[in-house]
């Protein structure tokens, strides 16, 4: 069993920043710690390589910590590392006191490479890598590439898992990186005994999995979606799979890997949500340069009530709530009246929609617009007939708050926060529809 050996990063720019607004741990009472970590890893074919990758560990005092560790597979789509669920579960991760690790698990976010999205819609620009970025920082890191990914990913969480006196490990990733969790989950949770992870979180991931090795240095997204779809082993650990309706039937086509529900697993197919959305983007949303507003579906509730149904899970409590899946037929979204997809884990922003929410974008737009769904207002006379008056629609968003969190699929402390995204005032025309 090998862990990794952990040596300070001093205080510096990690390079890590999301487009919303940071959280002030310090305010919290949480401290951020860089790390780096190395080793010996080997590939599924045996090759032994040594590697010295970065960790990015964030937890609370000793005192209000829970003992859950969420280790976070970096996401290294852009060609640089992203920490999607950290932005989507901080909330949850902070009022529950789990630890959190950043684990730059890929080649790319280590030692540069190529992305796999562009956001002006052309070829993904070579990246750097935290190496070339910041040679005087990072210099001194080195990744075998993305053979050895899954050993590093186990071996650094492991070693986190150790430093902050964790008794659970749950593996959590999006997008490619929940590719990379699935094939993990599919091929390496039960080749090691002491293994450490109990649960995982996986949010959007395609039907495919990625090979067990890389035909190059890299994984990329192009060489996952060329794999044939492939379910998720049932009665290995405990698994929460979250997915958008662009993940479904858009890019990462997970349709044909459809699966029932089983003893370890429980997939959430959640209406009116994009493969990212508003939320993720925030202020930078005008950069992406997308024909209409991007998604602004209620995800972000959903996957918080997801880690925590599955934390319960994981040491020994209920399964999580079953969701319908998403209403599909010949190919294409069943909607209701206002276009909103039928089925699904329900939100208020499509029970008691004001707009239409979708995970696709218009035609011709660019690839990240595609993943970022889209927005559609929709005429007050519409919305009027369709909820009566302001006070009418107000009671109806309240109700339908209410049954998702009686459902499981929302955390009790998020209810002012999912009522505070009532729009009242576009039935009376005091509010900008878009």
């Amino acid at each position: 069993m090998r862990t990794a050996d952990l040596e300070p990063i001093p205080v510096g720019d990690h390079r890590l920043h999301g487009a919303r607004a940071p959280l002030d741990l310090a305010a919290v009472g949480w401290d951020e710690e860089e790390w780096t970590a190395s080793g010996t890893a080997a590939s599924p074919s045996g090759a032994e390589a040594a590697y010295a990758v970065r960790v990015l560990v964030r937890r609370p005092a000793a005192a209000s910590a829970s003992g859950t560790l969420c280790a976070e597979w970096l996401n290294v789509s852009s060609g640089a590392e992203a920490a999607p669920e950290w932005t989507y579960l901080a909330e949850e991760l902070v009022r529950a006191g789990h630890a959190w690790a950043g684990v730059s698990a890929q080649v790319v976010g280590v030692s540069g490479g190529a992305g796999s999205v562009a956001v002006d819609g052309g070829a993904p620009p070579a990246a750097p890598g935290l190496v070339g970025a910041d040679p005087e920082r990072y210099g001194h890191l080195v990744h075998p590439g993305d053979a050895w990914c899954h050993d590093i990913y186990v071996q650094v969480s492991r070693a986190v898992r150790d430093l902050v006196s964790a008794t659970l490990v749950l593996a959590v990733g999006e997008s490619q990186s929940a590719c990379m969790l699935a094939r993990h989950l599919t091929s390496h949770h039960g080749t090691d005994v002491h293994g450490p992870f109990d649960g995982y979180l996986i949010h959007s991931r395609a039907g495919a999995l990625p090979p067990l090795e890389p035909a190059g240095v890299q994984h990329t997204m192009a060489e996952v979606l060329a794999q044939e779809p492939a379910p998720l082993p049932d009665g290995v650990a405990p698994t929460v799979v979250v997915q958008t309706e662009t993940d479904v039937l858009g890019r990462m086509r997970s349709f044909p890997a459809r699966q029932p529900d089983g003893p370890t697993l429980r997939t959430w197919e959640v209406a009116g949500t994009a493969h990212a959305d508003k939320f993720q983007i925030d202020a930078f949303e005008e950069l992406l340069g997308c024909p209409t507003p991007v998604n602004r579906g209620q995800q972000a509730f959903v996957l918080r009530a997801g880690l925590r149904a599955l934390e319960s899970w994981a040491r020994g409590g209920a399964a999580p709530s079953s969701a319908e899946p998403l209403v599909v037929r010949d190919g294409a979204y069943a909607v209701d009246e206002l276009g909103n997809v039928l089925g699904g884990v329900r939100t208020p922003a499509v029970d008691v929609a004001v707009e239409r929410l979708s995970g696709f974008a218009p035609e011709g737009a660019s690839l990240i617009c595609q993943l970022f769904g889209s927005t559609t207002p929709l005429p007050a006379e519409t919305l009027r007939s369709r909820w009566g008056t302001a006070e009418q629609y107000l009671a109806a968003y309240a109700r339908a708050t209410e049954a998702m969190i009686a459902a499981g699929f929302a955390c009790p402390e998020d209810r002012q926060a999912i009522l505070s995204e009532a729009r009242p005032g576009v039935l009376t025309g005091d509010q900008d529809p878009s």
